[in-house]
């Protein structure tokens, strides 16, 4: 249980065949192929730009597994895991645990309203049921649960395997909140691509991005600057590629993730109804924006 993930951690959108809709699991492993090849750090399927909450279980768990054989161990994978009950995220999570997945990413969803007992709970069932490590994630826009950092110190302190947290409330603060209650001690992931630098800043170990997908030169050279302390370097970067992380923030990650891929000439297909492919005027401004990013 000693994974320890530090760097661009790149979150894969699940590619959807065009003839029956089904994953494209050959379309997984050459996008997979293509992050590690270019450098990343790690590798998160299943997260919010994979459509996690869009599939069924058989679904999940072929995706699961063949990102886990897409990424053959060269970098760690990253499972994400987000489920309305505990018995099912247990389930899914000893199934990536299974499949071979180094870290399980926890995100709670509601429907009803969750207290900080049910949500210490369900952290715990799913820690409980596996033995590789657990990254909490924080993503109340998204899940309709919101952690805050005096719970998640919490969980980290009092369960072994919760080990680090993938903060993505936009809130910096709360990254600075971390530090100070864990003195420094406890690993956090940026998740909201505009606060890369910040995050960066503020001690964050990793950022978890969708970006790499379309510009991962971008985010590799943000995280080299940051670590060699090239501060100038850094926010010439940071501002390179900040318009492309705004749109894709603004439209909705996997439509505009799958709408730069296919501009990039790998087709992924659609992102599944409800959602929406991203209009053909947006992916002029996409295509402009990604021209303008590689300069």
């Amino acid at each position: 249980m000693a994974t320890t993930l530090e760097g661009i951690i790149a979150y894969p959108v699940t590619p959807f065949s065009r003839t029956d809709g089904s994953p494209d699991l050959d379309g997984l492993t050459a996008l997979i192929d293509r992050l590690v090849a270019s450098g990343c750090h790690a590798v998160a399927p299943l997260g919010s730009t994979g459509e996690s909450a869009y599939l069924d279980d058989p679904e999940w768990y072929a995706v699961a597994e063949a990102a886990v054989s897409a990424v053959a161990g060269r970098v760690p994978t990253v499972v994400g895991i987000a489920d309305l009950t505990t018995r099912s995220a247990v389930r899914r999570a000893r199934f990536a645990e299974q499949a071979g997945a180094d870290v399980v990413m926890l995100l709670p969803l509601s429907y009803w309203t969750l207290d900080e007992e049910a949500i210490t709970r369900h952290y715990t069932a799913v820690a409980d049921a596996v033995g590789i490590p657990i990254m909490i994630y924080n993503n109340p826009r998204t899940a309709g649960v919101d952690l805050p950092p005096e719970l998640i110190h919490r969980l980290v302190r009092d369960v072994d395997n919760i080990t680090m947290v993938k903060e993505s409330s936009g809130d910096l603060q709360r990254m600075h909140r971390l530090t100070q209650l864990s003195d420094g001690a406890l690993p956090f992931y940026n998740g909201s691509n505009p606060l890369a630098l910040a995050a960066f800043a503020a001690g964050a170990s990793g950022w978890c991005t969708a970006a790499p997908c379309l510009i991962p030169e971008l985010p590799l050279e943000l995280y080299r600057a940051v670590r060699t302390g090239d501060l100038d370097a850094a926010r010439e970067v940071y501002y390179r590629q900040l318009p492309v992380l705004q749109f894709l923030t603004r439209g909705g990650l996997p439509t505009t993730v799958k709408a730069g891929l296919s501009l990039l000439g790998l087709d992924v297909g659609d992102p599944r109804p409800p959602l929406l492919p991203l209009p053909e005027e947006r992916r002029a401004e996409l295509a402009r924006l990604l021209a303008d990013a590689a300069g």
